[in-house]
């Protein structure tokens, strides 16, 4: 079976020997894949529509794989027992929906010993989640595929030290709009960071570490992107909502900058 970029991806950060569990399994193609790489010994595939479900059990079938893989309707982690799996799937959703199954989940999640999980939006805030559920990000991945890109990561359980949340005050915007660029890490230690999160929240620890490719050209894409904003808003009719807009979108860029300065150099 030949599996997208980023389901391939998500294969990848599987540990080897591992039981999986896949939430939100849709056609069931990451457990069939693992298991005829050998990769994997059993498998659960789990999704709350019929619909998936059955295209998965289908595609069991088609490769005579019904002894290793089981199929089960579940909202989250409800149709699953603590012991049940190692390696925990959970891709392809939103974060908040991502960050509900893992919290009404909590006592069957922490029977894991690895969550590999792609959220698909508030991504900066998912990691913040999963670092205040004391799970520790260890291996990081982008990819790009049909014009949209796709990190996800591997978390294992640990302690983490709290991020620096302190709230967002008017002397550390006012620095923000006006100054052209920050260091990158001048601009993570920043007291009241204004968009109140650190790069490696918005951006990935190791991503940034490594300096992925992917990463540098969504960073690229996300500066234009800010840059043709900015130059709608000031051309717009001053009005409270389009000031506090500008300044929003600065902050941003700010970030998106200062994440573009780990490149340099």
């Amino acid at each position: 079976m030949q599996l997208s970029l980023r389901l391939s991806a998500i294969a990848d950060l599987v540990t080897e020997g591992n039981r999986l569990v896949d939430v939100g399994c849709d056609h069931g193609y990451l457990p069939v894949y693992l298991i005829q790489q050998k990769k994997i010994p059993s498998a659960i595939a789990m999704d709350v529509r019929k619909g998936p479900l059955s295209r998965a059990q289908e595609h069991i079938r088609q490769y005579g794989l019904e002894e290793y893989i089981q199929t089960r309707l579940s909202d989250g982690l409800k149709g699953l027992k603590a012991g049940e799996g190692d390696t925990l799937v959970i891709a392809g959703m939103g974060g908040p929906l991502m960050e509900r199954i893992l919290t009404d989940g909590r006592s069957v999640r922490n029977s894991f010993s690895e969550l590999i999980l792609q959220p698909q939006s508030d991504i900066p805030h998912f990691r913040r989640f999963i670092q205040s559920e004391g799970w520790k990000i260890t291996e990081e991945k982008m990819v790009e595929e049909d014009g949209k890109f796709y990190p996800m990561m591997r978390v294992v359980p640990g302690a983490c030290l709290k991020p620096n949340v302190d709230s967002f005050t008017k002397n550390t915007a006012e620095k923000a709009a006006s100054s052209e660029k920050l260091h990158a890490d001048e601009w993570a230690e920043m007291p009241g960071n204004p968009v109140a999160y650190t790069l490696e929240e918005a951006f990935g620890k190791y991503l940034l570490q490594e300096r992925n490719p992917v990463l540098y050209r969504y960073l690229q894409r996300e500066s234009r992107i800010r840059a043709q904003i900015l130059e709608q808003l000031e051309a717009a009719p001053k009005a409270e909502a389009v000031t506090a807009r500008i300044l929003e979108v600065k902050e941003e860029a700010q970030l998106i900058a200062a994440a573009l300065a780990k490149y340099e150099g």
